[in-house]
């Protein structure tokens, strides 16, 4: 199970949020490109990056601080938050970014996810955010009446491999993630899933590799010195 530490951008910064609430939001370091660097050094080889504000506003709006990691940090970068159309994916996808993870699209365009997949292959990612099995949307700021199981379903018939699935009310919170829904998801579809939200400590990330899951993102429990990166690493490693 790989692991992937988490950048999230607000206003060019590092910040966290509690449930996907943009008024929870928290700084949590002042400078994205050191902060992935230290993620190097402990050993990750990726790293995960969300662009609120882009999420928010359908565009990429922190993309120049996202292409700096990318370019300087050693690190293998997959990028979510605004990608709604080709030309703003080409524009990741074609100068460096590894992955791309498309959100709102998935739900609002999925014609957009096929070009996309025939395009790039193993290279996109939808995430799945789902707030009480529902599927949100537009920053986490709607909620969808799509089952969170349906979508992934869906993603899957049209040859996506690769699902980002986070449980809204775990994000950000410290709580563990929601095993049984990610049990479910991961029986459900053939596609590679990644856990995100929630994990806080080593006996999450154990509890997620018992689930056979192909990766865990980790985000407020690094910066709070909860879980540590090194040894999270590590122990997946082994396992």
């Amino acid at each position: 199970m790989i692991i992937l530490p988490a950048i999230d951008i607000k206003d060019g910064v590092c910040v966290r949020l509690k449930m996907g609430d943009y008024a929870t939001v928290q700084k949590v370091a002042d400078n994205a490109l050191d902060t992935a660097k230290w993620f190097r050094s402990e050993g990750a080889e990726w790293v995960h990056m969300v662009d609120l504000d882009g999420a928010k506003d359908g565009m990429p709006v922190n993309s120049e601080l996202i292409f700096e990691v990318q370019e300087k940090s050693g690190l293998q970068v997959e990028v979510g938050g605004g990608i709604r159309n080709m030309k703003t994916l080409e524009h990741y996808l074609d100068n460096g970014i590894s992955r791309a993870i498309l959100g709102s699209a998935a739900i609002s365009n999925p014609d957009f996810v096929k070009e996309a997949v025939k395009k790039y292959g193993k290279r996109i990612a939808v995430g799945i955010d789902a707030r009480e099995g529902k599927v949100a949307a537009e920053g986490w700021t709607t909620t969808s009446q799509v089952n969170y199981l349906e979508m992934a379903k869906r993603m899957e018939s049209i040859g996506v491999q690769y699902i980002i699935f986070t449980d809204i009310g775990c994000d950000g919170m410290l709580s563990g993630p929601n095993l049984v829904e990610l049990d479910k998801l991961n029986n459900a579809v053939s596609c590679h899933i990644i856990a995100s939200g929630g994990v806080s400590s080593l006996k999450d990330l154990l509890n997620l590799k018992a689930l056979n899951v192909y990766g865990a993102i980790c985000g407020k429990a690094i910066y709070t010195e909860d879980l540590s990166l090194k040894a999270a690493i590590e122990v997946c490693k082994k396992i």
